[in-house]
Parts: C-alpha cells; structure tokens; sequence
C-alpha cells in the first residue's frame, strides 16, 4: 500500500507539473518583447514573483489531489474535472503569452476559476485537507482575473 502511494504522488506530480511546464514554456518562449510594452496596474508583481508562488501552488494541488484519490469515498468524477481544469490552467498561458489574446485570457480565467471552485466543493465532500489546499490557489487565480482584467481595460 505504501508503494502505490509513493507511486500515485508521483504520477500526480508529474502530471499537474505538466500543467506548469506548458505554461512557463509557452511564458518564456513567447512573453518578450509583447508584455514589456503592456501598461499594467500599479499592483502588478514583480515578475520573479511568479516562479515560486505558481510551484508551491503547484505542490499543494498535487498534494490535494493525491490525498483525494486515497479517500475512500473518492468519486472519478471529480478526478476527471480536476485532469480538466489542468487544461484550462495551461492553457491561460498558451491564450495570453502566446497568442497575446488578453480578452480570451480573460474568459478562460472565468472557466478555471469555476472549475477550481467546483473542485473545492467536491473535495470538502470526501476530504476536507483536499478542499483547504485549494483555497491559496482560488484566492492567487482571483488575484489573476483582477491583474488580467487591469491589463485588458489598461491596453
């Protein structure tokens, strides 16, 4: 039982880390020269501060995920929007960097955001340590929607 743990927690990892590998390639690669020349609002993070937020975010949805799938009373389901909201949280970086479409961005945000939502009430209902590990990522994807709002009104 103790391997499958070990086992499940890494292809958790890998796969929500998939998520963030899509979405900082399509960042780098594609961010320069097109977001330095963005006005954006006065409370707009300095851009080292991504990086380590996005992975300790990244950290405790892989824990809250793996901790579900070791619920007894886990429902596929939820795995399955969890594996969906993965696509919407890639592809937000994919829409605004790559493709420099702040208002799609936007609209993707809003999708995230309820799915993340949906993901909370789902987890609270089998484990509620799943639903809490969530909360910081809810509360940064609103921050999110507020900076990817400002810039759009802003350009």
């Amino acid at each position: 039982m103790l391997r499958n743990k070990y086992l499940t927690f890494i292809l958790f990892f890998i796969i929500t880390f998939s998520a963030s590998l899509i979405g900082g390639l399509a960042t780098v690669s594609f961010k320069e020269p097109w977001y330095s020349t963005l006005i954006k609002p006065s409370f707009n993070p300095p851009d080292w501060v991504f990086g380590p937020v996005w992975t300790i975010l990244y950290l405790m949805m892989t824990i809250a995920i793996w901790s579900y799938w070791h619920s007894k009373n886990k429902d596929m389901n939820t795995v399955y929007i969890y594996f969906i909201h993965l696509v919407f949280n890639s592809a937000w970086s994919i829409v605004f960097f790559v493709y420099h479409n702040i208002f799609l961005a936007l609209i993707i945000l809003l999708i995230l955001i309820s799915l993340i939502l949906v993901l909370i009430v789902r987890f609270r209902r089998v484990k509620k340590m799943s639903s809490y590990l969530m909360v910081p990522y809810l509360l940064w994807t609103i921050f999110a929607l507020i900076l990817n709002v400002s810039i759009l009104i802003l350009n």
